[in-house]
């Protein structure tokens, strides 16, 4: 990956914020600070363009037409693929896959990889942090082939037990599955030293990136993960397209996902035989639009640069959590040592639910309830956590208005 300025450079957060419109927004009257970033980010003016001049000038269905539209729309449907695939540093674009977010990129690796793989008494490894999206997909896998499903516990700072990954590796284990950063606590997890564990056994690793994708610099070859999954809404691109990232060999050996257009080389009512990658799993008619949205999208990141934007914030959740300290009664849930892009917490004996309606009434958008992770929340013994979670965007004016709402609320809550 390129980027195009110095990493130690400071950004100049006015002009990034003039870029994304809605940050201009008023709720109930105040200045909008949108901390909701974990669950989707806002998209910059770049992205928003390059959709709109898809639809108004080049809109037409992709690979399947010879006349103009349609070769223009396909060139830049398939220029969005290798714009992911230089992102996360794919070996080929064609192992770059179009899903339509983490969630199918999950279901469409448990669906196929269980069919090919998963029998009785194997075991599928994934951690006690996951999102539901990377529990219930295995969970159905596991039901249907026979298999069990083992979880790696973590502590209550909200990092994974190491001790007890060692030892549930060492079971019959067919596939690890597991977030690079937890959605929930911001715990950034051990990928390196877990997928090295793993492959030394000849265990297959899929990596859950959708909170990483947007904060930490990923490359799939260094790695060495064997699939990677994550969202387009996530990295400042369209909400509805995801990716899905597998070794060319290992989606060559499975079987497809869906059947339809695209999909296909020959049909008969004898037979079907199936497309080359990446079509093979990309059945039906794509979120064109949004592939290009996705593209702009990265390309606005690059312009950037990963790294400067991994600084950037990296300072702002610093500075977040020493300004929260100070706020009576805030809790923090989940302080892992190396955390990105979220801060969980509780405000006294208040209940998330009505801490995030007396910010909001403010003009702070913050995400409450239990976050997708039921599972976290019942390890950890509460209902569920106020999350702040931060952007490229972001700046610490809006971290000292969550604060002051903070107090506020506070106030008003007793």
């Amino acid at each position: 990956m390129s980027h195009t300025l110095n990493i130690y450079e400071p950004l100049s957060i006015e002009a990034i914020r003039a870029e994304f419109p809605i940050l201009q927004t008023l709720v109930y009257g105040n200045p909008l600070v949108y901390l909701d970033n974990a669950a989707t980010t806002q998209k910059p003016l770049s992205v928003l363009e390059a959709m709109d001049v898809y639809y108004k000038t080049i809109n037409a269905n992709v690979h399947r037409g010879v006349h103009h539209l349609s070769q223009v729309a396909t060139d830049a449907f398939e220029e969005a693929r290798r714009k992911v695939a230089s992102y996360i540093n794919a070996a080929h674009d064609h192992e770059i896959i179009f899903t339509r977010g983490t969630t199918e990129g999950i279901n469409l690796v448990a669906s196929v990889f269980g069919r090919a793989n998963l029998k009785a008494g194997d075991e599928v490894l994934i951690t006690a942090m996951e999102h539901h999206s990377n529990i219930v997909p295995w969970q159905l896998a596991c039901e249907y082939y026979g298999a069990k499903l083992k979880v790696i516990p973590f502590s209550e700072r909200g990092e994974l037990d190491m001790d007890a990954f060692a030892a549930l590796i060492k079971g019959p284990v067919k596939i690890l599955s597991f977030t690079y950063v937890s959605n929930s606590l911001g715990t950034i997890n051990p990928v390196n030293e877990m997928i090295h564990a793993a492959h030394e056994r000849g265990i297959v690793v899929l990596l859950d990136a959708a909170q990483a994708v947007q904060h930490i610099p990923i490359d799939v070859q260094e790695l060495d993960v064997d699939f990677l999954v994550f969202s387009s809404h996530k990295i400042y691109g369209p909400t509805g397209l995801g990716v899905l990232y597998g070794k060319e060999a290992l989606l060559n050996k499975l079987p497809p996902y869906q059947g339809g257009g695209e999909m296909i080389r020959t049909v008969s009512f004898e037979k079907t035989t199936y497309n080359d990658l990446p079509f093979k799993f990309e059945a039906g008619t794509p979120d064109i639009a949004g592939a290009i949205g996705l593209g702009a999208a990265l390309d606005y990141v690059n312009s950037i640069g990963i790294d400067r934007i991994k600084l950037a914030e990296e300072a702002l959740m610093e500075y977040a959590q020493e300004m929260m300290s100070g706020v009576p009664g805030i809790r923090f849930v989940g302080e892992a040592a190396n955390k990105a892009g979220v801060i969980s917490f509780l405000l006294g004996n208040h209940h998330p639910f009505d801490v995030g309606e007396i910010l909001d009434k403010q003009g702070i958008a913050v995400r409450t309830g239990h976050h997708c992770c039921q599972p976290v929340m019942d390890r950890l013994g509460i209902p569920g956590t106020v999350r702040a979670s931060f952007s490229v965007y972001n700046t610490p004016e809006d971290v000292d208005r969550l604060v002051k709402g903070l107090e506020k609320t506070a106030k008003m809550l007793g």
